[in-house]
């Protein structure tokens, strides 16, 4: 009797023994970190999948907007906003792109998380009075639409690479570099394509109308004049009023103009006020130009974005009027 009790005693003994071990375990865990993968969390899915690029399997890399959500309307859940102050980095375009979101990452840098905002690292343009005379909404206020320059998302991608080796603990650095370098090769590719592809458009072609304005980087770095916009300001949340409408359309007839680009992730019906003032000949042509699409949607990446874009730029600005 008294063997079986002493048995009982020491098992009990053992079990509490584990138990104590286990529980000292999971706080050490808690506390440290645990192992877990480092964390990059970033706003726009364009810049999203430049960041994946560089990253590589070296951290996790959280992207907050969905495919072709709209960067000047889209938000956050409460759980993406306690995502973005439990980061080892947060990467934003900034200069006023993600207008609902930008008070949650001002937030996450209160609480200590590091923060880069890529706008205003790579030579911002201003936004400048459209060919049409108007002075368009936000003249003179930082373009956050760099990325249609990619000249720019090259200078953005290795600026990015940088700030993962300085604040983000536990990943290869050497690794992030052979990343950024070869990212950086497709991104040169990318503008000698996108220069032979637009040497097709007559000189008198090369002219853009949009939606909103959102082309001005891509007009400056390869040769457009930017006649005007439906929405004439940087934001998808602003509207037409008349007097935009009809000093757009007028712009558009002494130009010569008859091919509208509307963004995908926007319904196309302000552009299609167009047809109603310049008669049945106007084209409205849908591009991806602020978010990127749903794997297998055309766009699922920047570099195809960009390809896409280009070809259809090129082929409705060549077609016969």
């Amino acid at each position: 009797m008294r063997t079986t009790t002493a048995r009982r005693t020491h098992r009990t003994r053992t079990l509490v023994a584990l138990l104590v071990t286990a529980l000292t375990a999971a706080l050490a865990t808690a506390c440290t970190g645990g192992g877990d993968r480092p964390s990059v969390v970033v706003t726009t899915n364009i810049l999203g999948d430049v960041t994946r690029e560089i990253v590589g399997d070296e951290a996790e890399v959280s992207v907050l907007m969905q495919p072709g959500a709209d960067p000047h309307s889209f938000g956050l859940s409460a759980v993406q906003a306690a995502e973005l102050e439990h980061a080892d980095l947060v990467v934003f375009n900034g200069l006023g792109l993600e207008e609902n979101v930008l008070r949650h990452v001002d937030a996450a840098r209160e609480a200590g998380v590091t923060t880069f905002g890529v706008g205003e690292a790579v030579d911002p343009m201003t936004f400048r009075a459209p060919d049409d005379g108007g002075p368009g909404d936000g003249a003179g206020q930082p373009d956050p639409h760099f990325w249609t320059d990619p000249d720019r998302v090259r200078d953005a991608a290795a600026l990015i690479a940088r700030q993962v080796i300085e604040h983000v603990d536990g990943v290869d650095a050497a690794a992030i570099r052979a990343n950024a370098e070869r990212y950086a090769r497709q991104l040169t590719d990318l503008t000698a394509w996108m220069e032979t592809s637009f040497a097709r458009i007559p000189e008198d072609r090369r002219a853009l109308v949009t939606n909103h304005h959102v082309f001005g980087y891509l007009a400056d770095r390869f040769g457009f004049r930017v006649i005007g916009a439906v929405v004439p300001s940087g934001t998808t949340l602003a509207s037409p009023s008349s007097s935009d409408l009809r000093s757009l359309t007028e712009a558009m007839r002494e130009a010569g103009v008859r091919t509208v680009f509307a963004d995908s992730s926007r319904p196309a019906r302000l552009a299609e006020v167009l047809r109603n003032e310049l008669g049945g000949g106007v084209r409205v042509i849908a591009l991806h130009s602020e978010s990127l699409t749903a794997p297998g949607g055309g766009a699922d990446t920047y570099l195809r974005m960009m390809r896409t874009n280009t070809t259809v730029m090129a082929d409705g600005l060549t077609a016969a009027r």
